[in-house]
């Protein structure tokens, strides 16, 4: 047992510990979560921010009611400002669009309105020079031919009138007056008699029909194989058209059948709207393209079964350097420079009018206005090598 060291206080017993009354745990505070629609008439209350006190799950709802009232505050802005902002816009948008359209109309339309006056101009002015032409070439053919008529009445008289010894003296007179007639040479074929067709050539209207052309598209077009004549093939794809010299062996009786010209229609006709296709010729020199009714003769060698020799069909044929449109027997001379290797037909069934053009070069090559009266089939002839349809 220690001892204290001399002279030391004596150390003071330990003190009782001090008890208290048990007192009640204090419950964790709760988080609180403001709902939408409480008060009638109140907008919605924000969330507050969690307690450092609250539970996970606690937490976590109310961090989500936060963001429902972030989205729910920028849906409302969407739809109170930035809708109706946008449905403005676009009203003004649509408003100067249209103007846009009227005046680019307008100028269009009078742009073909200077070029219809200038173009009829031409030809009024083309019409008249052939005219005068004409009358120029009356007047002095008829001035020839009254001096011819007079000279030969001088030397019929002569001849009727005196003996032979009468006639010596007036021989060199007579040589005279017929170094007139010699002066008169027989009439020629003339240029200048002919209406110029180029007059109403006009690269304005080329370049809208060519892009009438480009909207309408070429329209899906295949060979009816049923009318297919016996000196004609036809592709896999019944897209192109091979002549032979030779018949095939078909069926003749079938009512559908060219029997006899080379001649094919499409499997379907048109009947409303514009219609457009196109076809690659440059490998034959002979062939005719174009529209025609069912109604078109198919049988027989007579000249009306021949594609724009009949009421029926209304076509733009080649023959060797020859280019000619055909309908009803009345052959159009259509002049070229040089020949197209694709020939482009664009049918405007409701307005009547049924065109033939160079796809490259954009150049009209005939046009003809006709009101159809029923479904017109697209129709081709082929008398030299093969014509393809163009996709």
């Amino acid at each position: 047992e220690s001892r204290p060291c001399a002279g030391a206080a004596p150390r003071p017993a330990p003190a009782p510990p001090r008890t208290h009354p048990q007192r009640p745990r204090r419950r964790p505070a709760r988080a609180t979560v403001w709902l939408w629609g409480g008060c009638r008439g109140s907008g919605p209350r924000p969330a507050p921010h969690p307690s450092p006190r609250c539970s996970v799950p606690q937490n976590k709802l109310v961090e989500r009611c936060e963001r429902i009232q972030l989205q729910s505050a920028a849906i409302a802005r969407h739809v109170d400002e930035v809708l109706p902002a946008k449905d403005q816009g676009v009203q003004s948008a649509a408003s100067a669009a249209r103007e846009l359209v009227v005046q680019r109309l307008l100028l269009v339309g009078k742009a073909c309105e200077n070029e219809e006056q200038r173009l009829l101009e031409r030809v009024h002015t083309e019409e008249e020079r052939a005219h005068q032409s004409i009358l120029t070439q009356q007047v002095h053919w008829t001035e020839a031919l009254h001096k011819l008529g007079a000279l030969r009445t001088y030397l019929v008289d002569m001849i009727t009138n005196l003996d032979d010894q009468g006639l010596k003296p007036q021989v060199l007179f007579s040589f005279a007056r017929t170094e007139v007639a010699e002066g008169i040479l027989e009439p020629q074929e003339s240029l200048k008699l002919n209406f110029n067709q180029s007059c109403v050539q006009s690269p304005l209207l080329h370049r809208l029909a060519h892009h009438v052309a480009s909207l309408a598209g070429s329209q899906e077009i295949h060979i009816d194989e049923k009318t297919l004549s016996p000196h004609l093939s036809l592709s896999e794809d019944k897209r192109t058209l091979t002549f032979s010299p030779k018949k095939a062996k078909v069926d003749s009786g079938c009512p559908e059948r060219f029997d006899h010209w080379p001649n094919a229609l499409a499997t379907a006709p048109f009947h409303s709207g514009v219609c457009a296709w196109k076809v690659s010729v440059e490998q034959s020199c002979a062939y005719k393209l174009g529209v025609c009714y069912s109604s078109v003769p198919r049988k027989g060698s007579a000249n009306e079964g021949r594609l724009g020799f009949n009421a029926a069909s209304w076509v733009f044929s080649r023959y060797d350097k020859e280019f000619r449109f055909l309908h009803a027997g009345q052959p159009q001379p259509v002049e070229l420079i040089k020949a197209p290797a694709e020939i482009g037909v664009l049918l405007d069934f409701s307005g009547g009018e049924l065109l033939f053009y160079d796809p490259d070069s954009c150049t009209i090559l005939f046009s003809h206005h006709q009101a159809f009266l029923e479904p017109v089939f697209p129709v081709f002839a082929v008398a030299h090598q093969s014509i393809s349809l163009v996709h």
